[in-house]
């Protein structure tokens, strides 16, 4: 399978320098570029990409408002992908439904790998900006009881299992390892916990397993 990519950023030498990267992976290719958040839906709506890398400082409209019509739209999962890990735009673009935050200083085979990952199903964080979203989590306002929180209930016991390993962090073929199953038996129990609990991606899974109590 070829993952198929989308570059969304306003100068052309970093869209040329992250197609490099990318055209080097066999299985990865860049079906479309766009210099600003309005190009990038645009473009996201025509090509329907697995991967968009998303620039969030853009002319016009700006990474984190592409990023919520992307996502809404349900047109491709968003990376976004910026030189800049201000808590404003590493939070901002995850509330939109960005599952992954990388740095522009990432290098070509870990930019691959995340590509890779997302499109399997996974959710990404740079290691500079990881611990400070799990510590936002955990300090997040919570009601009492994780009964009060909506879609809790729902879940079995193995979703519950689920959940908390999607908390820790693990892709999905470390969340088919740890319960002893495929991969895709794993994706499948991923996305009816996701479906549950009415999130959009595995980090908001996770921040509501830490702020319900699930994961201590």
């Amino acid at each position: 399978m070829t993952v198929r990519v989308l570059l969304a950023d306003d100068h052309g030498a970093i869209r040329a320098g992250l197609r490099l990267m990318l055209d080097r992976a066999p299985d990865v290719a860049v079906v479309g570029e766009a210099g600003d958040g309005a190009a990038a839906v645009a473009n996201a709506r025509a090509l329907r990409p697995d991967v968009v890398l998303m620039d969030i400082r853009m002319p016009g409209t700006d990474g984190i408002e592409a990023t919520r019509r992307i996502a809404d739209e349900g047109l491709g999962q968003v990376v976004a992908l910026t030189t800049f890990d201000l808590d404003e735009y590493l939070f901002g673009v995850l509330r939109a439904g960005a599952v992954g935050f990388l740095l522009k200083s990432v290098g070509a085979a870990e930019l691959v790998d995340a590509v890779r990952r997302v499109a399997a199903g996974d959710g990404i964080l740079a290691p500079e900006v990881t611990r400070r979203v799990l510590a936002a989590s955990v300090a997040a306002p919570a009601p009492a009881e994780a009964a009060d929180l909506p879609g809790l209930d729902l879940l079995t016991a193995r979703e519950r299992e689920v959940l908390a390993l999607l908390a820790r962090g693990l892709s999905n073929q470390q969340v088919a390892d740890a319960l002893t199953v495929s991969e895709t038996t794993a994706k499948t129990h991923v996305s009816r916990v996701l479906a549950k609990l009415g999130c959009r991606t595995r980090l908001e899974a996770a921040a509501l397993a830490h702020r319900s109590g699930q994961v201590t």
